[in-house]
């Protein structure tokens, strides 16, 4: 991957040309920044721009064969790292990203490296409650590889994608290989959320931020697509930077898995304001049948739509992050939603996110939060709005 094929990101793309120019390349690099960004991309085009025998102008050349085989990200001096997990293991059964190299490819072919944990984790098809990690015995295969010497280019690189998957043992196993590699060796680090890094590993990496990509540049993008300057602007504004998400909104405004938790969301609070109780132990017995990291996803969802409504509710539509049904929705939500209960009810979806981090059984959990929420919708005696018993389509 080129660096001209990421959107946006000049001047961190100048910088990080010119890191390699000059010769004063960091063994050891966090890119962080969420997955819209094109953090991930930046990394493969970093990498691509290192191991290019013919770069020139700030790009690698895309011709040679280094740039041939990285474009299928199949180098044999590339070695990629990624959170996996498998249902049905055999006993004593250890799973790496060898593994599942195939699927990898694949999907970064597919969606050109820009593509969420959430995809990633349902390629691996892990079920209700396993989780991607990044295990010891995953450690103990990079320091294998990487102690061989290089094949095709002057340069090894291990890219290992969210290095906050890892587990305690397998983060201490790369301890002292980061802090003293082997020559010509490049280690880079891809995370969305370097805060759960060890800081043994963060304070032996040097970190580069992506920043979210300008909205000016994905106005212009929205123009492309005969959309008018008011629309392209609130498109803009909404995607908070993300190209992920700004590519949902173009072709249909929600995804599947997106739309199925909005879905969850309405039912909810439908059910909350005409307290039935009964029917709420259904939708905790729906919501449980997620997986676990859509289950933390719909929770966060649920936070960021509160978030909404409240401040349609003290007037600050200009501001809010809503776009075609949510939109629709918490305009006649907001009523219910005000300085009395947005701190507890966002408070009870973060005490429901540590708890599902803890292994609880998720039936019990989502009824008592049901429950929780339904006392908490306030409900006025002359509402300013309706909720709908039917979500638009």
């Amino acid at each position: 991957m080129k660096f001209d094929e990421i959107v946006g990101q000049d001047e961190l793309k100048r910088k990080l040309a010119e890191q390699i120019d000059s010769g004063r390349i960091s063994h050891a690099q966090l890119f962080t920044g969420l997955s819209g960004y094109g953090t991930l991309q930046m990394a493969f085009a970093y990498i691509q721009y290192l191991f290019c025998t013919n770069r020139h102008d700030g790009d690698s050349c895309g011709e040679c064969p280094s740039c041939r085989m990285l474009d299928f990200f199949s180098h044999p001096d590339l070695h990629m790292v990624f959170p996996v997990n498998k249902r049905e293991k055999r006993s004593g059964e250890v799973v790496t990203s060898d593994m599942f190299l195939d699927k990898w490819r694949d999907l970064c072919l597919r969606k050109g490296a820009l593509f969420t944990p959430t995809l990633w984790y349902e390629q691996l098809d892990l079920g209700k409650n396993m989780k991607g990690m990044i295990t010891a015995k995953e450690s103990e295969n990079m320091i294998k590889k990487l102690s061989l010497k290089p094949y095709a280019s002057s340069w090894k690189a291990m890219l290992i994608w969210l290095p906050e998957t890892m587990n305690q043992e397998a983060a201490n196993k790369i301890l002292k290989i980061l802090e003293e590699p082997w020559d010509r060796t490049l280690f880079i680090l891809v995370s969305e959320h370097p805060e759960l890094l060890l800081p043994t590993i963060k304070s032996r990496t040097q970190e580069v931020v992506v920043p979210p990509i300008d909205s000016s540049i994905l106005e212009e993008l929205a123009h492309l697509w005969d959309i008018d300057y008011d629309t392209s602007r609130i498109m803009a504004r909404i995607c908070k930077g993300s190209l992920i998400e700004f590519s949902t909104l173009i072709h249909g405004g929600c995804d599947e898995t997106r739309s199925g938790l909005f879905e969850l969301f309405c039912r909810l609070m439908r059910l909350c304001y005409a307290d039935k109780h009964m029917e709420l132990m259904g939708w905790a017995d729906d919501v449980a049948l997620l997986s676990r990291e859509g289950q933390v996803n719909f929770l966060k969802n649920t936070a960021r739509l509160l978030r909404e409504s409240y401040m349609k509710h003290i007037g600050m539509d200009a501001i809010t992050y809503l776009w075609g049904e949510e939109d629709e929705f918490c305009t006649k939500f907001a009523p219910y939603i005000d300085n009395t209960n947005i701190e507890p009810l966002v408070a009870e979806c973060e005490r429901a996110i540590a708890e599902i981090d803890q292994y609880c059984i998720t039936r019990v959990l989502f009824s008592h939060f049901a429950l929780n929420v339904s006392k908490l919708i306030r409900k006025p005696q002359t509402p300013q709005g309706t909720i709908s018993t039917k979500v638009s389509s």
